[in-house]
């Protein structure tokens, strides 16, 4: 089957995860003819739902800040707001071994003072480490996230500079980087770091309230994104899977932009005025044209971080609160899922490992017995109830390793090739994986696409064979 020129801009986007849903909605918004490519049956990436008996399981917990605005943008775009809870106000609690609860609750007042009370009332950490920690968040303010300087440097050296001893860090600096970017604070990226805690805690007194969906996952990316892609009229291809990428520029005459040719698995062939490829690193590198200019080995570069999600079903309920953090215990985030699974009866818990290198090889036996007494620790009710399932999932490239000089390795939405553009939240969006970079980093891509084509030098023009 061919397709006759339509006149309008024709972009393909490869890869239905939030970046690519948001490069597809910002193309046809702009009134482009979009064609979306997704090599699986379902959209979303790395952020999913799945079915397990009678539950529905998220692959992950996945959080986001009252400063993520782009996702939460796009939250109204897939009409989806309903399926998220933002807290009115920062409060975390925090759960340590024997029942003991603290709580990271900011007040009213301006950043950066709005965390003070919290740092002061803390009750995991003496009076003097309290003020060296409200000390060293100021002069975490001043840190210019931008020099590569800092981001060559690591996240602990600055940390055990300024006079932050273990505690402090298990306690404070430990429970927000593991959370945000998916790494120790030893092995963090000090500019990376910075920026999570200058827009997530210390520039707005609003910014880091906690986002979190009460719905599957895939209620939110997939059901709802594909409803929104069919409404703006984004011809979403599942299972299929880009082979090749092939640039015809100069092949005029004149030498002018001439489009890109791509091809599918599924026997689809399009010569597109632009293409936005918003698949993993690896994946990326694989189908990147020599005439992209990327730097070979960004991928290798870039390398990988694991997350590890214990999920535990009980007889009865556990936790009285709807995700909590965990101090002095293996156990670093645990959320209420119980809801959101379908759940009849008792509670649904997962906990939530990152950084989890140590536990990614680890059998579910050894992680049930390691981190079932773990949570009787922290939750006395769990003492006495009934674990009635407990199965592990894993990722293992869950993201990008946000270490020092990793910065320099993340490629720019523009390449070398007029049109073709590259999203994810492994490109140099300035944040750290997270949904929020994602989506960012799609919104980029579309804009550096549409400015490519608006000055080319001659008139897009589409041929299409099935």
């Amino acid at each position: 089957m061919s397709g006759e020129p339509t006149g309008r801009i024709r972009v393909v986007v490869i890869g239905g995860g939030l970046a690519g849903i948001s490069a597809a909605l910002a193309c046809a918004h702009a009134g482009a003819e979009v064609t979306l490519l997704e090599a699986r049956g379902r959209l979303g990436g790395a952020a999913y739902s799945f079915s397990r008996g009678e539950l529905t399981v998220d692959n992950g917990q996945h959080v986001f800040l009252r400063c993520c605005t782009a996702y939460r943008e796009l939250l109204e775009q897939l009409d989806a707001s309903a399926l998220v809870a933002l807290q009115p106000r920062l409060d975390v609690a925090v759960l340590a071994p024997g029942g003991r609860i603290g709580r990271l609750r900011r007040s009213e007042l301006r950043a950066p003072l709005h965390l003070a009370g919290a740092l002061l009332r803390y009750p995991y950490l003496g009076i003097r480490e309290r003020l060296s920690a409200a000390w060293a968040m100021q002069r975490l303010a001043a840190v210019d996230a931008e020099d590569p300087r800092n981001d060559a440097r690591s996240f602990g050296d600055w940390l055990r500079q300024h006079r932050q001893h273990a505690r402090a860090i298990d306690a404070i600096w430990e429970l927000i980087t593991r959370q945000t970017l998916n790494l120790t604070v030893a092995d963090a990226s000090l500019a990376q770091a910075a920026q999570v805690f200058q827009v997530g805690m210390l520039s707005d007194t609003s910014a880091g309230d906690i986002g979190w969906a009460v719905a599957p996952l895939g209620a939110i990316h997939d059901v709802a994104a594909r409803r929104a892609l069919e409404r703006t009229g984004v011809d979403v291809r599942m299972r299929s899977t880009a082979s090749a990428i092939t640039p015809e520029i100069g092949a005029s005459p004149d030498g002018a932009y001439a489009g890109i040719h791509v091809s599918a698995s599924d026997g689809f062939n399009v010569r597109a005025d632009a293409v936005v490829l918003a698949v993993p690193p690896a994946r990326a590198a694989a189908l990147l044209p020599p005439q992209a200019g990327v730097s070979s080995g960004f991928a290798e570069r870039l390398g990988r971080s694991p997350i590890v999600n214990l999920h535990v079903v009980y007889d009865r309920r556990v936790l009285e609160h709807p995700f909590a953090a965990g101090v002095g215990t293996p156990v670093q985030w645990v959320f209420d899922r119980t809801s959101s699974s379908g759940l009849a009866h008792g509670q649904y818990l997962a906990v939530s490992l990152s950084a989890a290198d140590a536990e990614l090889g680890a059998a579910p036996e050894e992680l049930r017995d390691r981190y079932l007494p773990a949570l009787a620790d922290l939750l006395p009710a769990a003492r006495e109830a009934t674990v009635l399932e407990f199965f592990v999932t894993r990722e293992h490239s869950a993201t990008f390793r946000a270490a020092p000089g990793a910065r320099a390795s993340r490629p720019p939405a523009r390449t070398a090739v007029p049109g073709l553009v590259l999203a994810g939240a492994w490109t140099n969006t300035g944040w750290p994986a997270t949904m929020e970079g994602a989506v960012r980093s799609g919104q980029t891509a579309a804009a550096e696409a549409l400015a490519a084509l608006a000055s080319a030098r001659r008139a897009p023009r589409a041929v299409v064979e099935v």
